[in-house]
């Protein structure tokens, strides 16, 4: 067995994984990654659930059914007239398919110019002395062993199945099948109504996909503002999506050619009949493997790795980041965490605020927030204000032909500072950055207003808003 020897070494090729292997690599430490996803024939695919099956794949089919959307759709308002419009999924596949693996070579060369060992393979922890703390990677050839001054977990999660339930992939999809559908299903049914599942049969219904969304939870988004999630719910709605609501899941039986769903709802037993199932409730930290009990490594009542606020594990110099912790299952939170462990390994005191990591759902409408919501707000007894700014009265919204929508940003009624802005409208993951930028440096209302931003741009309904907080709006 091959014996090596770093500063860091990285368990997780994902956004955090490889995020935290470059910073280390930056502050000059010796760096290794070791990651086992099989990618095509085998070769390895940096980058995770994101960049393979997730946040990549996912928002280049959104694209591609977003334009065929907009052509069928939109065209004609603007002068465009097209004869025999048609989708060809094979080469949107194709095309999703080179995005990712652009990504995944885009890692790779990362690696090499920071001086990145990589190592393609699975790693274990096979215990921890004054050495260092030893992991035995397999699938390599030779067999490798590893000690690391540092080791910091970055596996990631993977889809939940309903229970006795297992994805086959062709019937029973996880997000990974539902992203490969070699044709555009008659009907389709999804379990869960959250972010992953409303993306993807936003991809589907857009494409002729009769889509079904059955939820457990009582209200749509509870996560997100309760204005921003009612009018996300009734544009998808007029989009054709159905959603049902406090559903209870009874049965779920793959036959030969369709899925069969019995399920309860306002107290009356009901069935849906579906060609594909993608089930969405939910993602499992990805702990199996890892031997950590050879080290003592604990883990919490889901299986995710407990660590401190600094993501410190249980085990000295073994730190945990990402889906395979507490906290949200973002990639840019575990990009966040990961820079951050690496830096607090060099001596650095960073800080990672949960309250400024925004969230985004890639729908049409696109939906975004970061900070508190007003339910939130509420029921901690502090006071704020509220400014609404309609991208109705935003003159790029109009000259975009996409005005649903809107922008709301909370302010702290004694202070003005930046309490929570959330968004619904077209570019809403770029306009939230603004709102980020704003609470991370303890920004107020009149900060965002007294920008000049330039004219016309979606980015001046941020500032109505912020106005709007003060009783100040200009254009509404």
């Amino acid at each position: 067995m091959s014996e090596h020897s770093f500063d860091v070494l990285v368990i997780g090729g994902g956004p955090g994984g490889y995020t935290a292997a470059i910073r280390a690599a930056q502050l000059g430490m010796r760096v290794a990654c070791v990651d086992s996803w099989p990618g095509d024939s085998g070769k390895p695919a940096l980058g995770g659930t994101c960049t393979n099956v997730g946040c990549i794949p996912s928002k280049a089919l959104l694209q591609s059914s977003e334009y065929f959307e907009i052509a069928s759709s939109h065209f004609e308002d603007h002068g465009v007239r097209l004869k025999e419009l048609a989708f060809d999924i094979a080469q949107a596949q194709r095309r999703k398919e080179g995005v990712v693996r652009k990504n995944n070579e885009g890692i790779s060369y990362l690696f090499r110019k920071n001086k990145v060992t990589f190592f393609h393979g699975h790693a274990a922890f096979t215990g921890r002395d004054s050495a260092g703390v030893h992991v035995a990677i397999s699938g390599t050839s030779p067999a490798l062993d590893v000690t690391a001054e540092n080791v910091i977990i970055a596996t990631g999660s993977r889809p939940r199945p309903f229970p006795d339930v297992p994805f086959d992939e062709r019937l029973i999809l996880s997000n990974d099948g539902a992203l490969r559908l070699p044709t555009v299903p008659k009907r389709l049914g999804v379990i869960g109504a959250g972010v992953i599942g409303v993306e993807l049969g936003s991809v589907w219904r857009r494409l002729g996909a009769d889509v079904t969304l059955l939820e457990a939870q009582p209200v749509f988004l509870p996560m997100a503002d309760e204005e921003v999630a009612a009018e996300a719910l009734k544009v998808l709605g007029k989009q054709g999506l159905r959603f049902e609501f406090s559903v209870q899941i009874d049965s779920v039986n793959a036959r030969r050619d369709d899925v069969v769903v019995q399920y309860t709802s306002q107290s009356q037993s009901r069935e849906l009949v579906c060609d594909h199932l993608i089930v969405s409730i939910g993602r499992i930290p990805n702990t199996d493997g890892l031997a950590g009990e050879s080290i003592g490594l604990a883990l919490d009542g889901r299986g995710a790795i407990e660590v401190d606020s600094e993501c410190r594990t249980t085990v000295d110099k073994v730190w945990a980041i990402g889906d395979v912790v507490r906290g949200p299952m973002l990639a840019h939170k575990a990009e966040a965490e990961g820079v951050a462990a690496v830096e607090r390994i060099a001596g650095q005191k960073p800080e990672v605020d949960f309250k400024t990591i925004p969230s985004v759902i890639y729908t049409h409408p696109e939906v975004a927030w970061v900070g508190w919501t007003e339910a939130e707000l509420r029921a901690s007894g502090l006071t704020y204000r509220a400014g609404i700014f309609p991208l109705l009265a935003n003159g790029r919204a109009r000259a975009l032909g996409d005005i649903t929508g809107f922008v709301k940003v909370l302010a702290d009624a004694r202070t003005d500072r930046v309490l929570g802005v959330h968004v619904i409208g077209p570019h809403a993951s770029e306009l939230i950055t603004e709102g980020t930028m704003a609470m991370e440096f303890r920004g107020t209302a009149e900060d965002i207003a007294a920008v000049t931003h330039p004219h016309p741009t979606l980015a001046e309904a941020v500032k109505e808003a912020a106005l709007a907080s003060n009783g100040r709006a200009i254009n509404f």
